[in-house]
Parts: C-alpha cells; sequence; structure tokens
C-alpha cells in the first residue's frame, strides 16, 4: 500500500538518523514492536475511543520483549501519539532497508517446501551471494506448494528453481 509506505517514510528515516550509534539495538526492538502491532486484537484495542494513548503504549511495552533504550519508547510514544501504530509494520520494513543499504547488505528470503539445516543454509547463501554479487541476509520460510527446490527473493529479484516453476515451464512448453 503507496499510503503506509509514504507515512512511514519519515518515520523511518527519522529513527535511522537518531540511533546510527546502534543501528543492530534498534532494528531489533523496532521489529518487535512491529511484529505487536500487527496484531488484530492490539489494533482492535488501540482504535477503541475510550482507550488512551498511555494505555496503548503501557500495553505494546508490557509485551514487548525487547529492552526499549530511552529511544525506543520515545519512538513508541510518537508513533502512538500520531496514531500511527498500523505503519508500524512499514516503519520497520524501510529501516531495515536503509540500515542495509548503509551496511551494504540486502535481505533474502529462501522459500521452501522443506525445512533447511544450518549447513546447507551456510552453503546456499555464499552460492546466493555470488550469483547475486552482494552480502546477504539469509530467512527460511517454508512453502509446501513449491513442492521441492527452493525460491529466493532478494528485493526485487526472483530466483525460483522450484519444482512448481519447473511443471509450470513444462506446461508452457507442452501447450505453446
Amino acid at each position: 500500500m503507496a499510503e503506509l509506505a509514504t507515512i512511514a517514510r519519515p518515520y523511518a528515516e527519522a529513527l535511522f538518523q537518531s540511533v546510527k550509534a546502534d543501528l543492530s539495538g534498534a532494528a531489533v526492538w523496532l521489529d518487535e514492536l512491529a511484529a505487536i502491532a500487527q496484531d488484530g486484537a492490539l489494533q482492535q484495542f488501540a482504535s477503541n475511543p475510550n482507550i488512551t494513548n498511555a494505555q496503548v503504549y503501557d500495553l505494546i511495552a508490557g509485551v514487548v520483549k525487547a529492552a526499549l533504550s530511552e529511544q525506543g519508547k520515545n519512538f513508541l510514544r510518537t508513533v502512538i501519539d500520531n496514531g500511527r501504530l498500523e505503519a508500524l509494520p512499514e516503519i520497520a520494513a524501510q529501516f531495515r532497508a536503509l540500515k542495509n543499504a548503509q551496511s551494504g547488505l540486502s535481505d533474502a528470503v529462501v522459500y521452501s517446501a522443506f525445512p533447511i539445516d544450518a549447513q546447507a543454509l551456510k552453503d546456499v547463501a555464499a552460492s546466493l551471494e555470488k550469483r547475486f554479487g552482494r552480502k546477504l541476509n539469509v530467512s527460511v520460510a517454508l512453502d509446501a506448494e513449491l513442492i521441492g527446490g527452493i525460491r529466493v527473493v532478494v528485493g526485487d529479484e526472483v530466483l525460483d528453481t522450484s519444482v512448481k516453476a519447473r511443471l509450470e515451464q513444462m506446461k508452457v512448453a507442452l501447450t505453446a
């Protein structure tokens, strides 16, 4: 949604500028806040006109496991006071993109039909870094529809070597 991206950008940029000394630490608590903010019950609670911003803040601060720095607490208060809680996941995504751009990393999601063990993931990550020509922050997501193989998404680039993709290619070739 373009509107959320537009709303989130100034928050992500301001947070990035204010926590340059500890980007990794900020990314940890920001990702956790974003995950909490996606909860439907929390959004419903926060949108209740009888609930104050302080009550919403207290609830989120009580649930978050990561230690919130003073900047983190102020950031959360600002987001809640401005009614931007629903934009928090997009803020986190844009913050991560800014952090990755500064460090020369890219996020890569490896979709697999089956769990990938640590050594295999390390080998896949090394191959992908050669393929994409940059350092990657690799995470794994399971997708049983792939049948086998992997599908890798790095930014807007996709590398699909799954059985499902190959079957689709064969179908197109046979029906053409």
